[in-house]
């Protein structure tokens, strides 16, 4: 088998190509959660909680040999942790409605099947004596 056959049978795999799709659908959902949160959530934030930025938050280890100071930037991580909390929330969020929406609707019971409905006639004939 050729090297171009093996890779095509390789490419044409329904887990490869389930994938591909996977990982655009990906991007594109994470284009939309960047935006709710960047756009409608971190605004919304803003007026109740202030600046929500942590990144200017530092601690002076030292001071290099160039003569800057070596800073423990913590607060880059806090703000990282915080949006990945906001992320995090909505993608729960969004996947609650989702998921919502999928659940069928209580309706009317199933109609009962033929042998259903002769079972109840046969108890109905037999609840008459």
């Amino acid at each position: 088998m050729s090297f171009a056959s093996e890779f095509k049978e390789f490419a044409m795999r329904g887990s490869v190509i389930d994938l591909a799709v996977g990982v655009v659908v990906g991007a594109a959902f994470g284009k939309i959660v960047n935006s709710l949160v960047g756009d409608v959530i971190m605004p919304a934030l803003s007026p109740i909680l202030g600046s929500v930025n942590f990144t200017d938050l530092a601690v002076r280890i030292s001071t290099g040999a160039d003569g800057k100071p070596v800073l423990l930037k913590y607060g880059s991580f806090l703000q990282t942790i915080f949006e990945f909390i906001v992320i995090a929330l909505s993608i729960f969020i969004v996947l609650k409605g989702i998921n919502r929406l999928k659940r069928p609707s209580p309706g009317a019971p199933p109609a009962p099947t033929k042998t259903e409905a002769l079972l109840q006639d046969i108890k109905d004939l037999l609840s008459r004596r």
